[in-house]
């Protein structure tokens, strides 16, 4: 047997007003059109739908057991075209973002927050972790969003780089704070804390000193750039940070310089390749990318 919502919609209406013409002016259909949808729902059971009485239309004992079930499938068909509105509006819908511990504590929560607001059906789950493993939960599609660096590309993933303007931060106080911007000459000397000597970073980092004829005078090596600006706001040592966490960290007092030449360091955003995202995720995707405007750098 094959129903039409139509029909069940009619044969609830008129079991709920007991009159077609009643029935007909909530389905906002002519009298005769429900005549016929019932007609035809009754062919389709093998049974009488309803009975006459002084009152109207009464379902019959078969229709009123049968009423039960077409009110929870238009119910459930009322909820289903709800959620379809709501997820092509981006009101609904679940997004696994995967991302550095760094981003986890510091720009990533305000973004969410923002996102969030605008989108109270969204519910989000987060998980920081290394690049390895952010790499391999999206590969494996554990997640719909990774937030990583030193990507280096795979075929099951799709990606988006962003290259982050780099920034010197010193101390509260530190006597290169009267200079307009920091270069590796001004740090000779300076006790650096750093990002480990296998990252991008710190070999663009190291670089910049070489062709300067400087040395890194290192003291820490870490591997995000927060513990570096923590231990910079504790008053220890200098460090070269991505803008993004330096801003972060400008309520401690520490002082933000520009850091000449212009290092960069390169983010990337990855996405399953096995199929598309869902348009929350590309709402995200998009919300997050335009947080980083104020920090993007041109690709060097």
């Amino acid at each position: 047997m094959k129903f039409k919502v139509r029909q069940l919609e009619a044969f609830r209406a008129v079991s709920e007003t007991g009159s077609v013409t009643k029935a007909a002016e909530r389905l906002e259909v002519s009298q005769p059109a429900v005549s016929r949808l019932l007609s035809d729902f009754s062919a389709s059971v093998g049974f009488e739908l309803f009975t006459r009485s002084r009152g109207g239309l009464e379902p019959t004992s078969d229709s009123r057991y049968l009423l039960a079930e077409v009110r929870r499938i238009l119910e459930n068909l009322d909820h289903l075209e709800d959620l379809r509105r709501d997820l092509t509006e981006r009101k609904r819908g679940h997004i696994r973002i995967a991302c550095l511990p760094g981003f986890a504590t510091s720009h990533l929560p305000g973004v969410l927050v923002r996102f969030l607001n605008e989108r109270p059906g969204v519910t989000i789950s987060l998980e920081p972790d290394r690049p390895e493993r952010i790499l391999e939960w999206i590969i494996g599609e554990q997640y719909e969003c990774g937030l990583t660096d030193g990507f280096l590309g795979h075929p099951a993933t799709h990606s988006q780089d962003l290259f982050i303007r780099s920034a010197c931060i010193l101390p509260k106080g530190h006597p290169l704070g009267a200079k307009e911007e920091i270069s590796p000459s001004d740090l000779a000397g300076e006790q650096m804390i750093h990002t480990r000597r296998d990252s991008q970073f710190f070999q663009h980092l190291s670089r910049a000193f070489t062709e300067c004829g400087e040395e890194i005078n290192s003291l820490v090596e870490v591997r995000q750039f927060t513990t570096a600006c923590t231990m910079v706001s504790e008053g220890l040592g200098a460090a070269v940070v991505s803008a993004i966490d330096a801003e972060a960290f400008r309520s401690t007092g520490i002082i933000i310089r520009p850091f000449r030449p212009g290092i960069f360091h390169r983010l990337s955003i990855l996405q399953p390749a096995s199929g598309p995202s869902s348009p929350v995720v590309l709402d995200f995707v998009d919300a997050f990318v335009e947080s980083l405007q104020p920090y993007l750098a041109k690709e060097p």
